[in-house]
């Protein structure tokens, strides 16, 4: 089946097996790698991506149902050759260990924070939920998505 789609802002258009799952449109047809494939089943998150600007889990939607999507992956979160808040935060506040996690996990935080710009410890703990990370505790995640909203709302104040 014909697939067309934008991710990152770049048009992509490809003839895939109906079966082909989004991650895989975007790891092998893309070539984008951040997106990491995780359990497959969507219980880790660490596919995790931004459609319509809202985060799904690459791994449980088919590239057909993105078709005319807007896909954003954790690549395309820089702009102008600068990290985004949220990616700042994840280096500053050592919001990450073996960084398998850490893509789905920055697109989580991102949609949350375009959502709730002054989430509390409680919301963003709920917000991620469903993204698992086996190295850090979370702590140091839950740090560095109240560096990314701080920063956030510094920038909107000035």
């Amino acid at each position: 089946m014909q697939v067309k789609l934008t991710i990152n802002g770049s048009p992509f258009e490809a003839d895939v097996d109906p079966r082909t799952l989004l991650v895989h449109f975007i790891r092998d047809t893309a070539q984008l790698t951040g997106t990491h494939v995780g359990c497959e089943t969507s219980m880790c998150g660490a596919c995790t991506v931004l459609m319509n600007g809202r985060a799904v889990k690459s791994c449980a939607i088919l590239a057909v149902q993105a078709e005319s999507a807007e896909i954003t992956t954790v690549e395309g979160l820089a702009k102008d050759g600068k990290i985004s808040p949220v990616q700042e935060g994840f280096w500053e506040e050592h919001g990450l260990q073996c960084g398998y996690c850490t893509p789905g996990m920055i697109m989580n935080s991102t949609d949350l924070l375009s959502r709730n710009p002054n989430p509390s410890e409680a919301e963003i703990r709920e917000a991620l939920e469903g993204n698992l990370c086996r190295c850090t505790g979370y702590q140091h995640i839950i740090k560095a998505v109240q560096y990314a909203a701080a920063k956030m709302r510094e920038s909107k104040a000035a």
